[in-house]
């Protein structure tokens, strides 16, 4: 936000008149043709000017990146990886040239980051593992010495100043890695110092005691401090990247978003198609031509490959690196192949020695013109293939990109230049099907509703409710509170009069669902449901029980054999609620669900405390109502809400009129309107 203000500003003083809005929506394009710029620009630190401008063409249009980088896309990534980009490309520049200069302008790049996005924490690792990494093999410098001794220092100071932050950098695990590599180098420094003074046995000794004492007091100290208290132990976020199955036992919330999931190797290749494959030959010339800026790509491609195969989200943190190194596989294919013209055009004049005619005696040469004047068999038949094994590769590698940017332009234009809230589908002879229900519901409810309803529903649609609705939610993508959204979770796992006190108490007007069995729409509530019963059952485990919704042989199913909990339950009854009587076509029974493939096992549905109110075309979206209370349970609720109860079982006349002309009173504010004498 403080980015788009900046430049909203910059604009306006230039008067070049922008709303806001408009500065908002292409922010992210603008800051991925920095990300192109940056990646350019770290490739050819790493290899050369070709390998960084193929690298820039890959990362402009490579679909892992587009996702988050297509106009309106107004989130914290869209410019965290232009300034993640950035810092690894000033940490190279440092390391190459020792220059404080450069080192400087990655701290403050960093510091960008910082107040950016939480992924920080990825630079603030990685960089003190290159460090560690460089120290192993023996390649410590100056250069080295001088870049991240600053880095720590002044990257330390900057990123305190992000309230968000805070004392974090010296209050919790994940960025002690930081503090023990900087320790670690200043002993390595100071040994190193000493080394000039002390004979080769001595230094030998010394140095390895020195640095093993340094190790174990570094590694003592982080325990000690972490068992005392002072520095905060792993979060569970944490937790998650090391263990996959640890958020789905511990923290069902986090694991619950598709985002948090595994990745599958469909996504690798739907992401980046053809770079998968090149990839990790970008990254085995690399290691075959190390040196100090090449020990950092290896490391960040290596751990960046584990953390996007754990959480689909990190696989942002993992394109840049797959494009550069895709890059330089490719440039040095193209390198060895249509380099060979330019050699023959202009061949090198060798001596011809008596050793060569020995060793060649089929291989004369005239010494005047250095002109070869026999050529063996052997020698003609590879002559003769060169220029055309030549071709063939330079062709398949031209095929091969131009299949890699179809494949980008078709992901980019169907998968992410769609907004979520329009559907599409096709039909067998091509034709495209609009599917608008999100915003037929949605306006429905603003037109159709009080202004004071109160919606409930899982937590995904909040934001859509509040911002295309204009009603109030009880969870929505920005809640914090986990037991709020346990409750919510609780009234859709009970039966329906259990879920009707929860209501009760929520205040509850409509409830808003989603349902994709007529079009087959495999994002629906029931597909998410098993995420709402374990958030339930975290806080509420005597109440729910996620067994209780599988059958005895651990299967989740929908139909008659299914679990009678599970076909009892309020979301359960509310997505199937008259599909019973709905059939699809003549090659299905009625109420067949497309999205699981099943006869449904419940078809006589009826609602006590709930009644359909809307449902749209293609029954995508539902929303029932919640019924009125009785005049006699209504006065007793308001009271409830409004604390004012008599805990009394008699009341003096006096007291009993105050009481009811505070009781009307707060029911006129209510209603808006006066309420009848009855009623009071």
């Amino acid at each position: 936000m403080m980015t788009a203000g900046l430049i909203h500003w910059i604009l306006n003083m230039l008067n070049i008149t922008v709303h806001i809005r408009d500065v908002c929506v292409f922010l992210a394009p603008v800051f991925s043709g920095l990300t192109s710029i940056s990646t350019f620009l770290l490739t050819r630190e790493l290899w050369n000017q070709g390998a960084g401008l193929l690298a820039a063409c890959f990362i402009a249009i490579v679909p892992g990146y587009i996702s988050r980088s297509v106009a309106g896309s107004f989130d914290n990534e869209g410019i965290a990886i232009f300034a993640l980009q950035f810092t690894y490309y000033l940490w190279v520049k440092s390391v190459k040239t020792g220059s404080v200069f450069w080192t400087i302008c990655c701290c403050l790049s960093y510091f960008y980051m910082v107040s950016a996005w939480g992924g920080y924490v990825f630079i603030i690792n990685l960089i003190p593992l290159h460090v560690f990494v460089l120290l192993l093999m023996q390649r410590y410098s100056r250069r080295v010495y001088i870049a991240y001794s600053t880095f720590y220092i002044i990257g330390l100071i900057l990123s305190m100043q992000i309230p968000f932050v805070g004392f974090q950098p010296i209050r919790t695990s994940e960025h002690m890695a930081a503090a023990g590599v900087f320790a670690l180098l200043q002993a390595y420094a100071f040994l190193q110092y000493m080394r000039d003074r002390l004979t080769k046995q001595e230094f030998q000794t010394l140095f390895f005691l020195g640095i093993s004492l340094a190790a174990g007091i570094v590694f003592l100290s982080v325990i000690y401090l972490t068992y005392t208290g002072y520095i905060a132990p792993w979060s569970g976020r944490f937790y998650s990247l090391w263990d996959t199955g640890y958020a789905k036992i511990h923290i069902p919330i986090i694991a619950s978003v598709s985002e948090h999931q595994p990745t599958t190797w469909v996504s690798f290749f739907f992401d980046l198609h053809i770079l998968v494959c090149t990839f990790p030959a970008g990254l085995w010339f690399c290691i075959k031509n190390i040196n100090d800026e090449r020990v950092f790509v290896a490391l960040y491609a290596i751990s960046a490959v584990y953390f996007a195969g754990v959480m689909v989200r990190l696989m942002l943190t993992l394109t840049p690196v797959v494009c550069m190194l895709s890059a330089i596989a490719f440039s040095n294919v193209f390198e060895h192949y249509l380099g060979d013209d330019m050699k023959r055009e202009n061949p090198p004049i060798e001596d011809s020695s008596d050793e060569d005619d020995k060793r060649n005696p089929g291989n004369l040469y005239d010494k005047a013109g250095k002109v070869r004047k026999h050529i063996s068999e052997q020698e003609k038949t590879e002559e003769g293939l060169g220029p055309n094994i030549k071709s063939i590769v330079t062709m398949l590698m031209l095929m091969l990109l131009m299949m890699f940017a179809v494949h980008c332009t078709w992901v980019t234009s169907n998968a992410y230049s769609s907004p979520s809230v329009v559907l599409a589908s096709y039909n067998h002879d091509g034709t495209r099907n609009i599917l608008d229900d999100f915003r037929e519901a949605y306006y429905w409810l603003r037109q159709n509703t009080d202004e004071h309803s109160r919606v409930m529903s899982w937590w995904d649609y909040g934001y859509q409710i509040a911002g295309m609705a204009n009603r109030t939610t009880l969870v929505d993508n920005n809640t914090w509170n986990n037991s709020h959204i346990a409750l919510v979770g609780k009234a859709m796992s009970s039966n329906e009069t259990a879920a009707y006190e929860i209501m009760k108490s929520l205040d509850v007007d409509y409830v808003l669902i989603i349902f994709g069995g007529v079009i087959g729409y495999s994002g629906d509530d029931i597909n998410k449901f098993l995420w709402m019963v374990r958030i339930a059952e975290g806080e509420h485990p005597k109440d729910i029980r996620e067994s209780d919704y599988f059958t005895p042989q651990g299967e989740f199913r929908v139909d008659k054999a299914g679990s009678p909990t599970l076909l009892n339950c309020l979301m359960y009854k509310m997505s199937y609620y008259r599909f019973g009587e709905m059939q699809l076509d003549f090659r299905t029974p009625p109420g067949f669900d497309r999205t699981r493939n099943a006869e449904i096992g419940n078809k006589d549905i009826k609602f006590k405390h709930l009644e359909e109110a809307f449902t749209s075309e293609h029954w995508l979206v539902r929303i029932y109502k919640v019924n009125k209370l009785d005049n006699r349970e209504t006065l007793d609720h308001k009271l409830k809400l409004t604390n004012i109860l008599p805990k009394q079982k008699y009341l003096s006349k006096k007291t009993a009129k105050r009481k009811r002309g505070y009781i009307k009173k707060k029911l006129i504010l209510k209603k808006g309107k006066k309420p009848s004498r009855k009623t009071v």
